[in-house]
């Protein structure tokens, strides 16, 4: 929810693609669907969940190993088993998240480059998209900080 990233993208995260110092996580090209990296700011409140993470799974390979082997990331209906057990089954996915964020982001009037760029979409333009490599990290960076600070408030009054 934090980060708007695909389930797979975050199953198979690796401690190795994080810098805590630098609030940032590189995605590599391979494990991205259109075959680009992907620079991902990171919020102080994923930062705080990953330095929890750390605690459990920070010797190991992956941020979310598996739960019977080590060596694998964690399971593709890990993610939806959770939804589904905390009564969201039917009402939510995984894959839903990013549509939510995408929704609220634009709702609150944040800049469509950076929100598209935090989705990891290719820009439908295709020449504008061929020549524009930029990252938008700063402006990504506040609108995620402010959209987990909004998760948490929603949190706080639930």
């Amino acid at each position: 929810m934090l980060t708007g990233t695909r389930t797979i993208e975050l199953r198979a995260a690796e401690w190795h693609e994080f810098d805590l110092k630098k609030g940032t996580w590189q995605i590599p090209a391979e494990r991205m669907k259109m075959r680009r990296p992907h620079v991902v700011p990171l919020s102080s409140q994923a930062l705080s969940l990953l330095e929890e993470m750390y605690e459990l799974s920070g010797r190991g390979r992956f941020v979310f190993p598996g739960r019977n082997h080590a060596g694998k990331p964690m399971s593709e209906a890990s993610i939806n088993q959770v939804i589904k057990r905390i009564g969201f089954d039917g009402k939510t996915t995984g894959h839903g998240f990013r549509h939510t964020m995408s929704t609220i982001l634009h709702e609150q009037g944040y800049n469509t480059a950076w929100i598209e760029t935090q989705l990891a979409h290719a820009d439908k333009n295709t020449i504008r998209g061929t020549y524009n490599h930029a990252q938008y990290l700063d402006g990504r960076r506040e609108m995620l900080q402010w959209y987990a600070d909004y998760l948490g408030t929603l949190w706080d009054n639930a």
